[in-house]
């Protein structure tokens, strides 16, 4: 019997609580072994599914335990990059929530890390996991729609109630595109294989975060240039979609990012009179996720997510953010 991957948490974050835990947990060939958080209190709803769970009182003391093999970071943003390389340096695989950085070339650092210690270093960016996603870029590339001309997105939520949140806060990196723009942007890249010849931006702040942006622009690549556009917001209400529109043909995923919680995945796939629909009942793509990332350190197996393509989506967000008009929606 394969020996399974044994997992460490950074920290006792709400999301590492509700879905990442829980996934790692659930994933086959893997062990949810530790978590570091000085509060004993923090660590009992994880302990609850997970009674063998070791409490470590520090980062760094987690980090040193023999006994884990990789380390799960779902940290605020502006730390990242930090306790990814220091994961990396103790000998530990790591997966990094999204973003994995905040900057684009920061990520050098971390493939340059990756390769001189032979782990895996890549960031939590779930969605690419889910076979909704490959259906999507199996449809589109094989001409399914014919010649592809347009793609566009949103993703929206409304958290204006809770001030406090990281994501309402600049000094930890937030804001909605660092949040969700990842979600909206490298969608589009995973599915067409093509990057942002030209791009734009427009948003709305508050306390020096974007709390709503538009970017538009044009993206080329083997499948040609197509014009794209996608909406991102923390003060909208919750909705999410993706759309890939080409002459014969439309492609719309109706819960794109957070199937299960904002609704049943689907694929919507109109050609002319005809419309048909594939569901994926029950998915959790962040289960999949885990084991993909357990069959790659095994195995070898290609990573679908590897950071060379997270540097691309954090250099459109870069592009997003350097083309930027601040705006009132007063």
């Amino acid at each position: 019997m394969t020996k399974p991957i044994r997992w460490g948490i950074l920290g006792a974050a709400k999301f590492a609580r509700e879905h990442m835990a829980p996934a790692i947990h659930a994933a086959k060939g893997a062990e949810l072994a530790a978590i570091a958080t000085s509060s004993p209190e923090k660590a009992a709803p994880f302990r609850a599914f997970a009674p063998g769970l070791k409490t470590h009182a520090s980062y760094d003391a987690l980090l040193a335990d023999a006994t884990i093999d990789a380390v799960y970071i779902p940290l605020p943003n502006h730390l990242h990059v930090e306790w990814t390389l220091k994961a990396l340096a103790a000998g530990k695989h790591v997966l990094t929530e999204k973003p994995i950085c905040l900057r684009a070339d920061e990520i050098a650092k971390i493939i340059a890390a990756r390769d001189a210690s032979g782990l895996l270093a890549a960031e939590a960016y779930m969605i690419v996991h889910h076979p909704q996603w490959h259906r999507a870029r199996e449809l589109v590339q094989s001409g399914a729609i014919g010649s592809l001309t347009h793609v566009d997105g949103v993703f929206s939520y409304d958290n204006r109630s809770d001030p406090g949140n990281i994501r309402n806060k600049a000094d930890t990196g937030g804001g909605g595109i660092y949040d969700i723009g990842v979600y909206t942007y490298g969608s589009a890249r995973f599915v067409t294989g093509a990057e942002p010849e030209s791009l734009s931006c427009v948003m709305r702040q508050e306390n020096g975060v974007d709390v709503w942006a538009q970017v538009t622009g044009l993206m080329a690549g083997p499948l040609g240039r197509y014009t794209y556009s996608a909406i991102t917001s923390m003060r909208l209400h919750n909705r999410q979609e993706m759309t890939f529109h080409g002459d014969k043909g439309v492609i719309r995923l109706t819960a794109p990012f957070n199937p299960n919680v904002f609704a049943e995945a689907q694929l919507e796939l109109r050609q002319g009179m005809s419309v048909t629909t594939e569901r994926w009942p029950g998915v959790n793509h962040y289960v999949l996720q885990v084991e993909n990332f357990g069959d790659s350190i095994r195995g070898g197996t290609p990573y679908a997510c590897p950071l060379e393509f997270t540097y691309g989506t954090a250099a459109m967000i870069d592009m997003a953010f350097a083309n930027a008009s601040v705006i009132s929606l007063a």
